[in-house]
């Protein structure tokens, strides 16, 4: 098992007060367990309620007043520790066998124009066996084709203009995969969450991070196309068609973001809930973070 300690420091400067929904809880299906309190805080005492999305996200909903406002959490989770799971005999199931759930998962969506990618998609992999092989294919293609950059982000950027275009931030890592994914008929799903670097050098900096899931041989899959590899310790926080049905913040008003800070960082191994949670009540050290 792995212990990892999580959270978000985000500030928002207002002129008027302004509606928002925040997408910054973990997923209610996230399989780890928590310790402490996973929820969004405000630094003025400000109403937050919360209430579960169609597909499963914890959405807050406050109205930040005039003036500055921090929205913060800051938590502990235990996961088990294991790398993303391979499996490559997943089967690719028949349109007709599939669940009626996964079906919205199979059409193009604001961000996944899978529909304008379908020649392409077929010609690329349309050789490549169904299944977990072809979904591989696509992380690959996805990997070595996209070059990867904050400087390259853009909130409109759609999954074909980063075929074209050939860079990207995760988000365009995980939109251009799932829409060659729906393409050759695999329904698949846009996740983000948190992702720290358990097992992996230590990249100077902590940060929220986009995937998918493919469904194949009866359960949905992690895949990520930005690394290509399995990695240890992804905390869930959002799921949806693309990144239009996750956004970190949606307003209803005009605001400056002038602060984000995530964390993620694994903690020494420990049965001791309270001494676990004795970690919080200190801030974690300041890393740099970047905002996509």
């Amino acid at each position: 098992m792995v212990l990892i300690r999580f959270g978000f420091e985000i500030e928002v400067t207002c002129t008027a007060p302004v509606p928002m929904l925040l997408a910054l809880s973990t997923h209610t299906e996230f399989s780890g367990r928590l310790i402490g309190e996973d929820r969004v805080r405000s630094s003025n005492g400000t109403d937050i309620a919360e209430y579960v999305d169609l597909f499963g996200n914890r959405i807050s909903r406050t109205v930040a007043p005039p003036g500055s406002t921090i929205f913060w959490s800051d938590c502990i989770a235990q996961v088990d520790g294991r790398p993303d799971e391979i499996a490559p005999h997943a089967i690719q199931h028949r349109i007709e066998d599939l669940p009626s759930e996964t079906l919205t998962f199979l059409t193009a969506s604001r961000y996944c124009d899978s529909d304008r990618l379908a020649d392409f998609a077929w010609k690329q992999f349309g050789n490549v066996p169904e299944g977990w092989s072809r979904v591989q294919a696509i992380c690959d293609y996805v990997h070595n084709h996209v070059t990867f950059g904050y400087k390259f982000s853009r909130p409109d950027k759609t999954a074909l203009e980063v075929l074209e275009e050939k860079t990207g931030v995760c988000r365009d890592f995980a939109h251009l995969s799932v829409s060659l994914c729906r393409a050759m008929n695999i329904p698949t799903r846009y996740a983000s969450g948190y992702l720290g670097d358990i097992g992996v050098p230590d990249a100077g900096f902590d940060d929220f991070c986009a995937w998918f899931e493919v469904f194949l041989g009866g359960q949905w899959h992690t895949a990520d196309a930005r690394y290509n590899t399995p990695r240890i310790g992804r905390i869930l926080m959002v799921r949806g068609a693309d990144a239009a049905d996750v956004a970190m913040i949606t307003s209803f008003g005009r605001y400056e973001l002038t602060t984000f800070r995530v964390w993620t960082t694994q903690l020494p191994d420990s049965d001791d809930d309270q001494a676990i949670l004795r970690q919080l009540t200190t801030r974690p050290a300041k890393r740099e973070a970047v905002i996509h």
